[in-house]
């Protein structure tokens, strides 16, 4: 799945990207390093993995996986 950065915080490694329809996803340090990444910039085109809905907290599914897209 496709999704624009829209924040990220280098020292938490942590940040929110958009996706297609506007709607915000967050992500952790641990979504950001399984992406090999080592900045992150908003308005950067990134390819995501969402995982399962969480459980008792956000109602929506959390991001896996922030890498580059690339073509």
């Amino acid at each position: 799945m496709q999704a624009t950065a829209y924040t990220y915080d280098p020292q938490t490694r942590a940040g929110s990207v958009l996706l297609d329809d506007g709607t915000p996803v967050p992500f952790d340090a641990a979504a950001f390093d399984a992406g090999g990444l080592r900045l992150l910039r908003p308005g950067q085109r990134v390819r995501i993995e969402l995982g399962e809905p969480v459980e008792g907290g956000d109602a929506g599914r959390r991001v896996t996986l922030v890498t580059l897209q690339t073509f």
